[in-house]
């Protein structure tokens, strides 16, 4: 299904919004070990928190079961809807720190996922909002929890480590790698125990999907840019992954905003594929 509002909000709509004292929830997305830190030190005017691993993920003891972010239970995503003050008829505008990449797209794919209608990204994130203008805090907001959010399932696909394995080993599916080259190419690994790829897997770094200026590249450019891949397809023949489910998903936004149906995301992504028996693919 596809966004019944474009899926990148523009910073001068959202300060046209704000002037118009428009109802909206603002939410900082940033991810990284010092991301509340830097919250709390500066971020947009009226923005609340979003924790990645606390809030929108199932942190388990061992990645090779899911991954480094597993998607939380619905029970618990309903939860963290309700703390962050969520409900069904609100417009809610997520940012980031890193274009979109860190976790604003994937609060965006997961509330998406959970059927609300009225979730935005900003194009340019933190970085272009403050190069615009908008204004900034550095007091932590308070939060008025909403009821329990109404969530029954993920509506969007998702793919599980065993299927990931029949489409490495055929050429009816289209798997799609996210990471930097480096990475796909086994030069670099920070995060993960093992460097490479799976095997079969193409490489789309998510930054192709912006422009210099680190904003999304126009729908007609991103549809030009990914539509070949669903020739002869269908969106079920393709799967989406990065390092842990969460950047893939800013590929999975670029996709939306170039009306195109979504593929599947495959959540575990390297960080469980890397902790399985011969997880590298070889150069091709």
């Amino acid at each position: 299904m596809n966004s019944k509002i474009s899926p990148i909000i523009e910073v001068r709509d959202l300060l046209e919004m704000q002037k118009k004292n428009e109802d909206f929830i603002l939410i900082d997305v940033s991810y990284g070990p010092y991301a509340r830190s830097i919250y709390n030190q500066n971020h947009l005017e009226e923005a609340i928190f979003a924790d990645l691993d606390a809030q929108l993920s199932e942190i388990k003891d061992d990645p090779s079961k899911g991954g480094r972010h597993p998607l939380p239970s619905l029970e618990k995503f309903s939860k963290s809807l309700s703390q962050l003050g969520i409900r069904v008829e609100d417009h809610v505008i997520l940012y980031d720190r890193n274009h979109g990449a860190l976790a604003a797209a994937r609060f965006w794919w997961m509330l998406r996922s959970v059927g609300h209608e009225k979730v935005q990204v900003l194009n340019g994130g933190y970085q272009e909002a403050v190069r615009a203008g908008y204004p900034v805090d550095d007091r932590p907001e308070i939060v008025d929890p909403a009821p329990l959010y109404p969530v029954d399932r993920w509506e969007f696909p998702l793919v599980e480590i065993e299927e990931v394995e029949l489409a490495s080993q055929g050429n009816d599916q289209v798997i799609i790698d996210v990471r930097a080259p480096e990475r796909y190419r086994g030069e670099s690994e920070p995060i993960d125990l093992i460097a490479g790829h799976i095997p079969g897997a193409v490489n789309i770094p998510l930054t192709e999907n912006l422009d210099d200026n680190q904003l999304f590249l126009p729908p007609e450019q991103l549809k030009k840019k990914y539509q070949p891949i669903f020739q002869n397809k269908d969106s079920s023949d393709v799967i989406v992954h990065c390092g842990s489910g969460v950047s893939a998903c800013h590929t999975l936004l670029a996709m939306d905003y170039a009306g195109l149906k979504l593929p599947k995301l495959y959540v575990g992504s390297w960080s469980e594929w890397s902790r399985r028996d011969k997880p590298i693919g070889k150069e091709e």
